[in-house]
């Protein structure tokens, strides 16, 4: 706090005891210090040798090639129904209306 509860400025206080200064590390210290952030050139992962490229490729595109569903009926709001034969459309359609 650098003001008291009436707004007036207080006076810093000189520390007591013993004081430390900044640790500043001299030029031999930095020398002598190597940098471990190097990994070794001969280590074998097993994860990366996982053998064919077709597993970073994107997958196949799924399509419907088939003759059961005739079409998609909405059963309640957006709630979307594959529709295999007419009888089901009928039944569908007087689901929605009764």
């Amino acid at each position: 706090m650098t003001h008291d509860f009436s707004g007036r400025k207080i006076k810093r206080k000189a520390p007591t005891g013993e004081v430390y200064k900044k640790y500043t590390p001299s030029p031999s210290d930095l020398n002598s210090v190597t940098p471990n952030f190097r990994r070794d050139a001969d280590v074998h992962y097993a994860s990366v040798d996982i053998g064919s490229p077709s597993v970073w490729a994107a997958p196949e595109k799924k399509e419907y090639t088939g003759t059961l569903v005739k079409g998609i009926a909405t059963m309640h709001k957006s709630n979307a129904v594959p529709v295999i034969d007419q009888e089901q459309a009928t039944d569908i359609a007087n689901m929605r209306r009764n």
